[in-house]
């Protein structure tokens, strides 16, 4: 079995949970299977059954368009590159919309099935519009097409296939759940408080930890506005990148400015920082926060979890299929809109909600203990790369015998 993976973000260039899957989803499959990868990115070199092959375009081609239709084209551009560097596979596995029109060219040039995993829905992201303009309708024709076309398209949660049910011409018979995974041996609960001392976080004081883009989607601002009803006892540590766009990311830094004016505490580390970072973060974290307003599945939880720390969540997307409310954490819900952009109907109540399940870890203790064991538990049993590189290759098997 020869495979092509298709994704844009891949080590060391990741900011996202599409990319920490296909990095390890990839790895594993490179013990069952001969495993390509190209990616949008630099990158050359061969590792046993894996070979990672990167095509990063300049931009100068379109230097005479918009710059919010940049990224869209320069998509489609790489996709046509891919084909045009020969493929020689069996089956091509696409990731996010932007690989799409890649597994579309090669089911059609080179005659092979098409699978794609579903991330995230771009009807289900307006908010992209503000950060690519009318290239937002061009990545939604671009995943429409390649979905009701693929062979079969693998949802990463039960809330995503029946997202692309309702949204898409696609096949009940044609859909399959395989969630995302967690490598259990690199994330676990570590020791260095030497860590929270470099970011400027007290190692002796409990803290709820927030990690991710400060984009509409993360819901990062729901989060800033419960911080003022947060037990004080609790530092806000957010390890927050970039946002969208330029006007966002300057109103999410205004308001995280305006918090450290009222409330002590709040440390904001700007960057996505490296993954030995990230864990001993997670591990010296009192709480988790995942105040996403759509997630459909949230990695990040899982990692969470998986060193031993609870988390509050919103009741969104495929949250619920991950952390179990009142037992691995907290589910808050969102209540929202079911009209673009989505919105929670009343954010103030979820705000305050976030708040409330938050501030219940400063009010006791054991709790931490208590849902961190059982997070871990439930990730370590449920939620292994093995497993589910492996019923991704029984998958590619059914399609190509």
């Amino acid at each position: 079995m020869r495979v092509l993976l298709l994704t844009n973000e891949y080590p060391p260039h990741i900011y996202g949970g599409a990319g920490v899957h296909v990095e390890y989803l990839s790895r594993e499959l490179a013990r069952l299977a001969d495993v390509e990868v190209r990616s949008f990115h630099e990158q050359a070199y061969v590792d046993g059954r894996l070979s990672v092959r990167g095509t990063k375009l300049s931009s100068a081609p379109f230097a005479g368009c918009p710059v919010s239709l940049v990224s869209p084209l320069r998509a489609l551009a790489t996709c046509i590159a891919f084909n045009g560097q020969g493929v020689q596979a069996d089956i091509v596995h696409c990731h996010t919309w932007y690989t799409h029109f890649g597994g579309i060219l090669a089911k059609i040039l080179y005659g092979i099935p098409l699978v794609i995993t579903v991330h995230s829905l771009e009807p289900l992201r307006p908010w992209k519009r503000e950060q690519i303009g009318r290239g937002y309708d061009l990545s939604n024709w671009v995943e429409k097409t390649a979905l009701e076309m693929a062979d079969v398209v693998i949802a990463v949660s039960r809330s995503t296939r029946d997202d692309v049910l309702r949204l898409f011409d696609v096949k009940p018979e044609r859909l399959r759940v395989i969630a995302n995974g967690i490598d259990t041996e690199q994330y676990q609960a570590v020791h260095r408080p030497d860590v929270l001392t470099k970011f400027g976080v007290d190692p002796n004081a409990a803290f709820v930890l927030f990690i991710g883009r400060m984009t509409r989607q993360k819901g990062v601002r729901y989060l800033l506005e419960a911080a003022e009803h947060i037990d004080p006892r609790l530092q806000i540590v957010l390890c927050a990148g970039e946002s969208d766009t330029p006007e966002l990311q300057a109103e999410l830094e205004a308001m995280v400015h305006a918090l450290r004016e009222r409330r002590p505490g709040v440390v904001w580390i700007p960057a996505m920082i490296d993954r030995e970072e990230t864990i001993a973060l997670y591990s010296h974290a009192t709480v988790f926060c995942c105040p996403s307003i759509y997630e459909p599945f949230g990695i990040i939880n899982l990692e969470a979890m998986a060193c031993g720390t609870p988390v509050v969540g919103s009741a969104v997307g495929g949250i619920p299929e991950v952390v179990v409310d009142g037992e691995t954490g907290f589910l808050v819900d969102a209540k929202l809109s079911d009209q673009p952009p989505h919105d929670p109907t009343d954010a103030q109540a979820f705000s305050r909600g976030l708040a409330e399940a938050i501030s219940r870890f400063a009010a006791d203790p054991s709790l931490r203990a208590r849902m961190g064991e059982a997070g871990r538990k439930r990730v370590v049993e449920s939620f292994s790369w093995q497993s589910i590189a492996k019923q991704t290759l029984e998958l590619y098997n059914a399609l190509t015998d």
